[in-house]
């Protein structure tokens, strides 16, 4: 949603589309609020309105049984003062709350403070007692409340025209019906909404989802900013038209704010977004009659909300040039499943090219290769395309790195062990660089990613 104030365009071409918007209160007699701080702060929820979808595509993507009065994605948007920055920190859903006292919107029960997961304050208070949570647990004001249902989600990535998502493994969802090989998929809205709603993919269950939501948001960026679309005032109406009349926000978010916002957005790029989740103590904290919970770090996640609080980034600074600029961005990377950190190599020379061997293992070990240093020459100097000889015990890894010598041949060898062995034919020009899909710990602090560093390379 926030992609749609990047462009500058007319008041006329949008008057009456935020007349379609679904509005709420959530500020209604709040007190005690924290204090402002300098930027601004949207509380983006995502919520389930499977009832407003139609059989068809509630069978297609799986979206069957009762729709929950719950928040399925949790994210605090900051926009920095100077509209040079996006920093977005993912809220687990089932995060340990202390829910302030409240009257139950569906029974009309009066209650006092009780312990409750996230997601749950919705059910019990609505919009109103989400914020007064969120703000509760991160001393964070917020200014601006947005909710987008699924239905909104699929408009806005069929308004857009897709999305471009890259796996490195296949990834695959009974729960979702979520099924994309390893590759570079265009993903339509119902196919993105499948691809953020699974959390069965791998052990990292809903840490993992919350990932994922991240380079997803951050290819959302990438194609509204790249597309046209924004800058498109007709094509821009169509867009907006289609996704602000099903989403629900605060009385005070609307055409004028999405064109202020827009107007000073005019530059953004991927880049200018940074992602990250909140700091962790224990992802499966038991709590009686509540279930398992996610604890946060009290010590990180307060530094990283103080740092939203004082309009700070949260990534570190990019490299500083020798001339004392900042360095080009970083050179696009092929995402692979397994980091090249975790993968040792044995280097030899398959041909009579004099250096080879050394080169070949210089290029790995720049791109993050553990090689032994020592290339040495194979048994045959007529080898014409690379190859790559690997265990079957460790496949995952021998595919991540044919993906850094494209056109190399991959040839299982039982019993080879962990190292993996590279031949280098005369077809080698150069290592391609590679990162890991998901990076385990992000960059600084707070473990954060920049969104050209989310998306396709």
């Amino acid at each position: 949603m926030l992609v749609l104030g990047v462009g500058a365009i007319g008041h006329a071409l949008m008057t009456g589309i935020d007349g379609g918007i679904g509005r709420v209160d959530p500020f209604r007699d709040m007190k005690n609020r924290p204090e402002g701080g300098h930027g601004t702060n949207i509380l983006l929820v995502g919520t389930d309105g499977r009832d407003r979808i139609t059989r068809a595509d509630r069978s297609k993507y799986r979206l069957g049984g009762a729709p929950c009065r719950c928040t399925d994605t949790i994210m605090l948007v900051h926009i920095s003062e100077d509209r040079e920055r996006a920093s977005v920190v993912s809220l687990p859903r089932d995060s340990y709350a202390l829910i302030p006292a409240h009257t139950d919107i569906t029974s009309g029960e009066r209650h006092g403070p009780h312990p409750l997961k996230l997601n749950a304050a919705y059910a019990e208070g609505g919009p109103a007692l989400t914020v007064r949570t969120v703000e509760r647990l991160t001393k964070v004001k917020v200014d601006h409340y947005l909710e987008v249902d699924f239905t909104s989600f699929m408009k806005t990535v069929d308004a857009v025209g897709g999305v471009r998502i890259c796996t490195a493994r296949p990834m695959k969802d009974a729960y979702t019906g979520l099924n994309l090989p390893a590759g570079t998929h265009e993903l339509n809205g119902g196919q993105a909404l499948q691809f953020v709603r699974s959390r069965h993919i791998d052990g990292a269950a809903d840490l993992g989802r919350m990932q994922r939501q991240q380079r997803f948001m951050a290819a959302l960026i990438q194609r509204a900013t790249s597309s046209g679309v924004l800058l498109n005032p007709v094509k821009f109406r169509q867009v907006g038209s289609a996704v602000l009349n099903s989403v629900r926000a605060d009385r005070s978010f609307g055409t004028d704010q999405l064109l202020a916002l827009g107007a000073a957005m005019r530059g953004f790029t991927p880049a200018s977004s940074e992602f990250t989740s909140v700091p962790v103590r224990d992802p499966s904290h038991p709590v009686n009659g509540i279930g398992s919970t996610v604890k946060w770090d009290p010590v990180k996640s307060g530094r990283l909300f103080q740092a939203l609080r004082e309009d700070r980034p949260l990534s570190p600074p990019r490299p500083v040039g020798k001339a004392g600029g900042t360095s080009a961005a970083p050179v696009a990377k092929a995402v692979v499943d397994v980091p090249p950190r975790q993968i040792r190599v044995q280097v030899y020379n398959g041909t009579g090219i004099e250096g080879l061997g050394a080169r070949v293992d210089a290029e790995l070990r720049a791109t993050g290769f553990v090689t032994n240093r020592t290339p040495r020459n194979g048994g045959h100097r007529d080898v014409r395309r690379t190859l790559v000889t690997y265990d079957p015990r460790w496949d995952r890894s021998a595919h991540s790195l044919a993906a850094a010598l494209p056109g190399s041949e991959l040839r299982p060898v039982k019993g080879q062990g962990p190292t993996l062995r590279v031949t280098a034919g005369s077809d080698f020009t150069k290592v391609t660089p590679v990162r890991a899909e998901t990076p385990p710990t992000g960059r600084g602090t707070f473990g954060t990613m920049t969104g050209d560093e989310a998306v396709c390379p």
